[in-house]
């Protein structure tokens, strides 16, 4: 097949592959330059020219971060925040958009609109965290789990999947005795994997990268979210007239050289690379999901 391709064929392939290669290039590289400064000695990064490997390898920076017993504390949480609303979500989104997949279902059009208006209109800050407030979530774990519990686009797209799945195998679960829930869950759900995988990496991305909602409603340091930490370790580096809990740290201990560029590439590394090894395991089902939900018929 790709020896009858003629000669402008073939130079266009070969152009699509140097494109493709170069934008993978300048898109990578950011990405292995800070892996490639967290890897290297501190005192060595001060001289620059650090492009591709490290001239002095060592783990120094990462060892300073894992004695941190504040950054195993925010792993933990944003572990646990992440699995279990990841979870719950997949859980809600799935129980709403089946009803609403229904267009004979009573007050339809209302309750879609009901739900779409929340995507163009909000509260604010202020009420937000009123709200937040009165029903007693402020430093609660529970913060970073019930207020983002249904995103609505995320559910538009599992209604539209399920809305592509033919209506003969509903009719034929109920007609063996199903209700609706036991359709649901033994039919409709499994179908759903595509999608919900889709969404689950979608969901998985924004709890591990959420760092704004820690700041803002929790107080205790336990309740820190590993994110909300390097954001914290982030702003400290770029006051000059403070000094970071690191930079005492590589003060007070000699036999660890680091430095504030070391300490805020290794962090960035730590947040960054854990949700990367995700994406590997939802990748099959990542493009059928995405291209099926987004379709209607």
């Amino acid at each position: 097949m790709n020896s009858s391709k003629t000669i402008p064929e073939r130079i266009f392939d070969a152009s699509l592959y140097i494109f493709l290669t170069g934008i993978f290039l300048i898109t990578f590289y950011p990405f292995w330059n800070i892996l490639v400064i967290s890897l290297n000695d501190a005192t060595d990064t001060l001289r620059g020219n650090l492009y591709f490997w490290p001239r002095a390898f060592t783990l120094d920076s990462y060892r300073t971060i894992f004695r941190n017993p504040e950054i195993w504390s925010a792993l933990r949480v944003t572990v646990l925040r992440t699995v279990l609303g990841t979870a719950v979500s997949l859980f809600c989104i799935s129980m709403l958009a089946y009803p609403l997949s229904k267009r004979h279902l009573f007050g339809w059009k209302y309750f879609s609109f009901f739900f779409v208006f929340t995507m163009y209109f909000g509260g604010g800050l202020i009420p937000t965290y009123m709200i937040i407030k009165s029903v007693g979530l402020i430093d609660s774990f529970w913060v970073y789990i019930f207020p983002g519990l249904i995103g609505v686009f995320l559910m538009i797209l599992v209604r539209t999947f399920i809305e592509q799945i033919p209506a003969e195998i509903e009719e034929s679960s109920k007609i063996d005795g199903s209700n609706d829930l036991q359709t649901f869950f033994r039919i409709i759900l499994p179908l759903c994997v595509p999608v919900l995988a889709t969404i689950g990496l979608f969901l998985s991305i924004g709890h591990w990268n959420a760092w704004y909602d820690s700041y803002v409603y929790t107080y205790k340091p336990e309740l820190k979210t590993l994110q909300a930490v390097l954001v914290k370790i982030l702003n400290q580096f770029q006051t000059a007239s403070m000094m970071s809990d690191a930079q005492q740290l590589a003060q007070s201990s000699k036999r660890i050289p680091v430095s504030s560029e070391s300490i805020r590439m290794a962090v960035t590394m730590v947040a960054t690379i854990p949700i990367i090894l995700v994406y590997p395991f939802v990748q099959k089902y990542f493009v059928k999901g995405i291209m099926v939900g987004a379709i209607k018929s």
